[in-house]
């Protein structure tokens, strides 16, 4: 693997920091050189939380060119659009959980917040795999990512990125009563 590049997007409080900290684990665990970082911006207000990771054999920057990520990450429906049309490049894959988190914009009216539709079409359009992930009754929005995780074992699309490397990441950092509930969410 020359390089991997994934560009992770969500809002504040949705746990895209956990979900970075665990795949720059995983890929560190299946002997890849990786590096990470991550822009909370406004993360405590809900604003924009981005995170980049590079993994392969020779990375020297974390940072991800426009058009060069080989998969988007999101946990939130405007900032999927956003990180396809900005950041994925054609031919690459998403995963996202179907959250909507309305801008200010688009409350006020200036802005359409986009469809589920208006993000396959995108995708169409730049040939590019896309997965929708939602969980009825998820009673913590905080583990959307467990959520994604999940998904992202079973697509196979990282090889080696299984369900059991996730649960013993998540059992290193977690405090044992938070495992507990992402280890039941993971493994259900």
């Amino acid at each position: 693997m020359k390089s991997f590049n994934i560009y992770m997007t969500g809002v504040g409080g949705q746990g895209i920091g956990l979900l970075s900290e665990v795949l720059s684990k995983a890929f560190f665990k299946l002997g890849k050189n990786v590096k990470a970082v991550d822009t909370h911006g406004l993360a405590q207000r809900g604003g924009t939380v981005i995170s980049q990771l590079r993994a392969g054999e020779i990375i020297f920057s974390p940072l991800i060119s426009p058009h060069e990520a080989d998969l988007v990450l999101s946990l939130e429906r405007l900032e999927t659009l956003r990180g396809i049309a900005d950041m994925l490049k054609n031919g690459g894959k998403a995963i996202y959980y179907d959250a909507a988190f309305q801008t200010i914009d688009n409350r006020l009216g200036n802005d359409t917040y986009p469809t589920v539709t208006d993000l396959e079409s995108v995708a169409s359009k730049k040939d590019i795999k896309i997965i929708r992930v939602f969980r009825e009754n998820l009673h913590d929005s905080r583990m959307q990512n467990i959520i994604l995780l999940k998904e992202l074992a079973h697509s196979d699309w990282i090889e080696g990125f299984t369900i059991e490397l996730i649960d013993n990441i998540l059992k290193e950092i977690l405090s044992p009563k938070v495992y507990e509930k992402n280890e039941k969410l993971l493994k259900d």
